[in-house]
């Protein structure tokens, strides 16, 4: 300490400090105590990362002890993942290997350092392709040890919260991609408090205006309403006291994200949100009455203060989420007349709730008492091995990851078989998904389906509550490619396109080896001239095939894509490297059945692309942006650069879909001379002079209307949607503060999609 500088005297202690309290905190759990080996990981962390910073200015080493502090106490896991968290970045960022873990701290602790590095950076970005190859092994693999990726989502939630030293072009590609991913698989996990603060912190970066205004909103929301809250549960207290129940009743109001998100979902404004507030009871069970049965006892005592709206009933309790979250919800009338939802849950209920899969976990290192109890924890992690074993065989990492999003973000409907078996589908499901969760033959035998005893077409969407029949016919000719656009599931889905891949595959090899002859005479070379090299090795375990014709088949049938496929060979196997320009003609001749757009300009200075000038762009229609809006390029295919808002729904879709293609764009000097079209909505509750007003306001502004349209509602309720002419975002800005002003207006905003 002698030699050390007073900042490195200050860091020393901090660490210490910080070490201490991960600590005590691990005392208090009921996880065995394993102190011993928590230090020695603690020393061996932070040797490693000596010397090393975060761009913060704070050690490196505080990164990793909050992530173990996140494993502790906000998900609930003992010693084996603590170690791990301390050490998951070592040997992505030192010297030190897997084997070098395994030799110190066991084959356990060195399993999960080493999935944790195999996900080191991200899904978007320079590396994307890579990345989702080895997020795509790391899903394929999480469920034998699911405490990889609940250490992974630690990690992940304590770079959001220290996300603002990062650049900004780093906080919207880690906040999009926390959102794209993280968020909905914290949520299948049933992390929901964590789910939310990812949600809430990815919506900070890449929305912060928006963000800002409903936070404000929502505070003041709470400020008024506390009294109503506390009058509200007064009646509540006074009967679950005199039934001699324990419990605790907290107030939660919805997050900025979900409020958000509904706002966007049904296009409504903040006022129009009815449920913001919650109420939530936790109670302990009375040890003589099962925990169900007090649930709905609770419910009885409510309903007889306050009337319910049957329609809200949302019962977990009997049927759990596939992630294991048990609770009764009901929407009751308050005193004075507001809607009030009341979720009633147990003491066990609150924590699977809180922390998820983990809370069934921590027996693992802990409470080794039963053999039953790994096999209850198992049954939780029946969804996601399903879920990955529909996907397994998905060749491409990208669409795999889209896939299983899909499956992470579904809400849930149960439904019923005839005999009365219990069906939970993702939310929006058909009788196709439903068929198809039943047994494959049923799902390929399929010729009609019958709900509550009545036909229905096989687009229909399922209810909760409903009892679902299928009719199969031996003489089927198997399912229908319009099948794949009414199925929901991935397992559906999957198993739809396994069958025209199986019946198709005599046609897909004659194709695909067409395909591939013509594309290897460009090279003049022979198949068994690319067969022999590194390129090739690893595209066969990239698409998993095995032979000639399996690759045939997946060229002819496009799970292959040939650009790809040749484009990997050109790393190192071909003897004529084509140049860019040649695979860009190429691109454009395959794409000449696309509409060129007018759009398609020179850059002048107007838009700086990557810093270059004279490359073609255009400005994106859906959603319009002008100079001073946050904007970024997207490569399309031979139309230039389509320059989009960096909010936009279609940017943010095509990101998910190809990232690789998202370029850095900037406005430039050129923006001030140029005009620009923007797209405003106005919505009014008096449509009476409604459009002479919109017009002088926008003339007093001196900007030109391009378009106007406005449609009635109602009677006295209208909305416009007006074209003007601008020069920069703040013209914009000025223009929306005064239409506010004009009497009768309710909302204006910006046109997005």
């Amino acid at each position: 300490m002698d030699n050390l500088t007073p900042k490195e005297i200050a860091d020393e202690e901090m660490i210490n400090q910080a070490f201490h309290e991960l600590l005590n905190d691990y005392l208090a759990t009921k996880h065995r105590k394993r102190v011993e080996i928590i230090t020695k990981a603690f020393n061996f962390a932070n040797q490693a990362h000596k010397g090393i910073k975060r761009r913060s200015g704070e050690p490196y080493i505080m990164h990793p002890i909050a992530v173990a502090s996140i494993v502790c106490n906000e998900i609930g896991l003992g010693s084996t993942s603590i170690c791990a968290a301390l050490l998951h970045d070592v040997v992505e960022d030192t010297d030190y290997t897997v084997e070098d873990i395994e030799n110190i701290f066991g084959p356990k602790i060195a399993q999960i350092v080493d999935g944790l590095t195999k996900i080191s950076g991200g899904i978007f970005g320079d590396r994307a392709s890579a990345q989702a190859e080895n997020f795509k092994k790391l899903l394929l693999t999480m469920s034998n040890d699911i405490r990889v990726i609940l250490i992974k989502i630690a990690d992940r939630l304590h770079n959001m919260r220290t996300l603002g030293s990062m650049l900004p072009n780093k906080q919207y590609k880690i906040a999009g991609e926390t959102l794209y991913i993280y968020a909905p698989l914290a949520n299948r996990l049933g992390l929901y408090k964590i789910k939310t603060e990812l949600e809430n912190l990815s919506f900070k970066y890449e929305h912060p205006e928006e963000y800002e205004v409903i936070d404000k909103k929502i505070e003041a929301y709470e400020k008024q309403f506390s009294a109503l809250f506390e009058e509200f549960i007064k009646p509540i207290r006074k009967s679950l006291s005199e039934n001699h129940y324990e419990y605790t009743i907290t107030a939660r109001t919805k997050s900025v994200y979900s409020v958000w998100l509904k706002m966007q979902r049904r296009n409504i404004s903040f006022d129009e949100i009815y449920d913001l507030l919650a109420v939530r009871i936790v109670f302990k069970p009375k040890a003589d009455q099962p925990e169900k049965w007090q649930c709905w006892n609770i419910y009885s005592l409510i309903t007889d203060i306050y009337s319910p709206k049957p329609e809200r009933i949302r019962d977990w309790v009997s049927v759990p989420k596939a992630n294991g979250y048990e609770a009764l919800h009901l929407t009751v009338m308050g005193p004075e007349g507001q809607w009030f939802e009341v979720q009633i849950r147990s003491e066990r209920m609150d924590e699977i709730a809180e922390k998820g899969l983990a809370a069934h976990w921590k027996y693992k290192e802990g409470d080794n008492s039963t053999v039953s109890k790994e096999k209850d924890f198992d049954k939780k992690l029946v969804w996601l091995r399903d879920m990955l074993e529909w996907q397994k065989d998905t060749s491409d990492a990208h669409e795999f990851i889209e896939d299983f999003k899909i499956d992470l973000f579904s809400d849930e409907v149960f439904v019923f078989t005839p005999k009365g078996v219990v069906i939970n589908l993702a939310s929006g499901s058909t009788p196709i998904d439903f068929a198809y969760r039943i047994h494959t033959d049923v799902g390929n035998k399929c010729v009609m389906a019958k709900v509550n005893g009545k036909v229905v077409p096989l687009d229909y969407k399922l209810k909760t509550g409903e009892i679902v029949e299928i009719i199969t016919s031996n003489s089927s000719k198997g399912p229908s490619m319009n099948w794949l656009n009414y199925a929901k599931s991935n397992q559906a889905r999957s198993k739809i396109r396994a069958w025209f891949k199986k019946a198709n595959r005599e046609e897909n090899i004659n194709k695909g080896k067409e395909i591939l002859e013509k594309e290897l005479k460009k090279y003049s070379v022979s198949f068994n001239e690319i067969a022999k090299g590194e390129a090739y090795e690893r595209l066969q375990k990239k698409y998993n095939f095995h032979n000639l014709d399996e690759l045939y088949a997946g060229l002819g049938s496009g799970i292959i894509p040939i650009l790809t496929f040749m484009s990997k060979l050109r790393e190192g196997n071909l003897h004529e490297k084509p140049t860019d320009e040649e695979i860009t003609k190429e691109i454009e001749e395959k794409n000449e059945k696309h509409t060129k757009e007018k759009e398609v300009v020179k850059t002048k200075s107007g838009i700086i692309i990557k810093g270059e000038n004279n490359l073609l762009y255009r400005l994106a229609r859906c959603c319009t942006p002008v100079p001073g809006d946050d904007v970024l390029g997207y490569i399309t295919k031979g139309r230039g650069v389509s320059i989009h808002r960096k909010d936009c729904i279609n940017l943010i879709s095509l990101i998910k879909h190809d990232p690789e293609k998202v370029v850095e764009v900037s406005w430039g000097e050129k923006e001030a001379k140029s005009s620009y079209i923007a797209e405003i909505k106005i919505k009014t509750d008096d449509s009476v002079g409604l459009i002479s007003d919109v017009s002088k306001t926008i003339s007093d502004c001196g900007l030109n209307i391009v378009a106007l349209n406005a449609n009635s509602q109602s009677a006295n309720k209208a909305i416009m949607t007006v074209k003007v002419e601008i020069k920069a975002i703040d013209q914009l800005k000025e223009l929306m503060k005064k239409i506010r002003k004009i009497k009768g207006v309710t909302e204006v905003f910006r046109m997005n999609n």
